[in-house]
């Protein structure tokens, strides 16, 4: 395992992305813009509060954005299962899709513990 030099080498960070991705390539054709922006919001909240917790510099607030960036997953959760039930998006593709954002809250949830923990 590689040192962690920015955030772009965390794996909780490629993931927010790539799920990030995912529910934008779900939404691009979707013309309920209120949902849709609101699900693009939350997506795009997970990665850009790990950068930004990351970039402050102190673990404090490091553990701080991670907290809200866990919060977007469960955030993104809702929105999902809500755009099903109203048929923006299939049953499937918003299981799926909420079964990547539960991994990767949990994932999130195991850094900010280990980093509870951190000694300098």
């Amino acid at each position: 395992m590689s040192a962690v030099k920015s955030f772009e080498d965390l794996d909780i960070w490629k993931d927010g992305v790539s799920l990030s991705v995912q529910v934008y390539e779900q939404l691009k054709d979707c013309r309920d813009f209120g949902l849709r922006d609101q699900l693009q919001r939350s997506a795009v909240s997970v990665p850009s509060n790990i950068a930004e917790g990351f970039e402050r510099q102190t673990n404090k607030e490091f553990i701080q954005f991670l907290y809200i960036a866990k919060g977007s997953c469960g955030e993104l959760r809702t929105q999902l299962f809500l755009a099903s039930k109203v048929k923006v998006i299939s049953e499937e593709t918003a299981i799926k899709l909420i079964e990547e954002a539960k991994k990767l809250s949990a994932e999130i949830y195991k850094l900010i513990e280990y980093r509870k923990n951190y000694k300098i």
